[in-house]
């Protein structure tokens, strides 16, 4: 990649305009960190009796294989889980 090209946002760029767009919004969120649930999404928001978990990525990015196993497996038992990977999906989800 040569100097005048884009680079694509961190990650931790994203995380953090989504998540205080999120908490403009109403929503209170929590940053997860566990040593003992790999896979486990970067982030708890709720409002209004509704919880969201959220992986947030670069756009470039997919969740890893453990990621996703651990996301399927909460989906089964009924929690929310999001992939997010640029600020116009984190609008269209807090809003």
């Amino acid at each position: 990649m040569t100097k005048w090209e884009k680079r694509a946002p961190l990650e931790k760029s994203i995380e953090r305009k989504g998540s205080n767009y999120a908490v403009k919004c109403g929503w209170i969120e929590f940053k997860v960190t566990s040593s003992t649930a790999n896979g486990f999404p970067d982030r708890f928001y709720a409002r209004d009796g509704v919880i969201l978990l959220v992986e947030w990525k670069r756009p470039d990015e997919e969740p890893t294989v453990q990621q996703l196993k651990r996301h399927r497996e909460l989906r089964e038992h009924g929690v929310t889980v999001h992939w997010v990977c640029d600020i116009e999906h984190a609008e269209r989800l807090f809003y």
